[in-house]
């Protein structure tokens, strides 16, 4: 941080760490609130996270294209999305057992397969340079955006759009509200379940690809903090609204960006406190939507939770 700045760059840092910061749980927090409006809970996109993390840099690491591990990882989310809605699509299955055992799955299978990947460099994904102009490093980090973060932003607007104006939209929402009702109209329940949950795992494992491309921008079994299982708080919290989890994603990564932010001006004391941020942040919206009425409001009628 520059020494001119002092406190006045405190709010600064946690903008720009916002903005790094926001991307993982934009991406995951978009991707399970897709599946949830066809009807499904995917508690396993942590370890579609992970997974994707470790696919896009390995990716990246042999191919020399970052862009590439983005895509990697993007289909390997979307391959550990079809093995979960294959399986949720047998009778009697329960989506939340099934959710927690891909995500033990899909992380132990990425720390076995990433491996040979902990030491080696791998190409990175480059930053946008919106504060090129100013001659504070402070702005220019807090200004430096990945092309992700754009990508996010349209990816919410889309889906935003999407769900109101399109076909396509309208038959998730009618097979998330009501299952009945869309066989009725002669929809597949489990083929348009299986469609949302493996574009939903998708955008989860890009959301991975940040991690390891960009920030931190390498792969090791720690890099996920459990903004996978955050991002079904997230959702919750924005009441399966693509735009309102833009703005809910922007707000866990500011609480994540506190903790460097603080450390920055000097603020050793309670370090440990101030990076449990998202997690504290996580209980107290639980706990200030515990009432069923505003728990559930805008929840899709098929979820199990609402039954």
């Amino acid at each position: 941080m520059d020494s001119g700045l002092g406190w006045l760059g405190v709010p600064l840092a946690v903008v720009g760490g916002a903005l790094r910061v926001s991307t993982p749980f934009l991406f995951v927090s978009l991707g399970e609130c897709l599946t949830e409006k066809s009807g499904r809970i995917n508690l396993g996109l942590e370890g579609v996270l992970v997974m994707g993390a470790m696919t896009g840099y390995a990716v990246s690491y042999y191919t020399g294209s970052p862009w590439l591990g983005v895509l990697g990882a993007g289909f390997a989310g979307l391959l550990l999305g079809v093995l979960h809605a294959l399986i949720c699509n047998l009778p009697r299955v329960n989506d939340i057992a099934v959710g927690i055992g891909l995500m033990l799955f899909g992380t132990g299978l990425a720390f076995f397969l990433g491996k040979p990947f902990v030491q080696p460099s791998a190409p990175l994904l480059h930053a946008i340079e919106f504060g090129a102009w100013s001659d504070s490093t402070q702005i220019r980090s807090a200004l430096r955006v990945n092309p992700l973060f754009i990508g996010g932003i349209l990816l919410a607007l889309s889906m935003h759009w999407a769900f109101r104006n399109t076909r396509w939209g309208m038959v998730v929402r009618m097979v998330g509200d009501s299952a009945d009702a869309a066989r009725a109209m002669g929809y597949s329940v489990n083929r348009v379940r299986l469609m949302a949950t493996a574009c939903g795992s998708f955008f989860a494992g890009v959301g991975g690809a940040f991690l390891s491309l960009y920030y931190p921008g390498s792969w090791n079994e720690g890099l996920s903090s459990g903004q996978g299982l955050m991002a079904v708080a997230l959702v919750i919290f924005a009441r399966w609204r693509p735009i309102a989890c833009f703005w809910a994603a922007l707000l866990f990564g500011g609480a994540a960006a506190l903790g460097p932010a603080l450390q920055s001006v000097g603020v050793t004391g309670g370090y440990y406190l101030f990076n449990a941020a998202p997690y504290v942040l996580t209980l107290a919206i639980m706990i200030a939507t515990c009432s069923p009425h505003r728990t559930l409001a805008g929840a899709p009628g098929e979820l199990s939770v609402t039954k």
